[in-house]
């Protein structure tokens, strides 16, 4: 999953002029059918978030929007939007690399894919590439304050 997550961080940081995340998402093959970042300042759209584009892409690339079988690979903890997207989505694995003590729903503020009254509870790998997928966040925010 570590190659993955250097892909994702690739499309963290064409982020430009929103905040840093990237995604990924592989199939069952491991093979890239979406991809995607951040791009909710370009586009003024409250759900472009990295996860959100690339589960769209992949959908799109597979034509259905049952993820089964794929893994979804993203830079920083994913959001409740972005949890529940890839519940709904059935995706059979989320790997992300850090953190989001404030607003991560995969374990660390709330746990959204792991509640057992959902039918679909992907696997979930944590802290890959951490420290990379960290230092890009706070590189960013601490340029913002400058």
């Amino acid at each position: 999953m570590r190659e993955a997550m250097r892909l994702a961080l690739r499309e963290a940081r064409r982020a430009a002029g929103d905040v840093p995340v990237g995604a990924v998402v592989l199939d069952s093959a491991g093979q890239l059918v979406g991809a995607g970042r951040n791009e909710r300042e370009r586009t003024g759209d409250p759900t472009a978030h990295a996860e959100i584009v690339a589960l769209r892409q992949a959908a799109a690339r597979l034509g259905e929007w049952r993820l089964s079988g794929c893994s979804l690979v993203v830079t920083l903890e994913p959001c409740t939007m972005c949890a529940g997207a890839a519940v709904l989505s059935r995706v059979e694995r989320i790997v992300y690399g850090a953190i989001d003590p404030k607003a991560g729903a995969v374990g660390s503020l709330w746990d959204v894919v792991r509640d057992r009254r959902l039918n679909h509870r992907p696997e979930v790998v944590a802290g890959v590439l951490a420290d990379e997928c960290g230092a890009l966040l706070t590189e960013f925010f601490a340029r913002r304050r400058d």
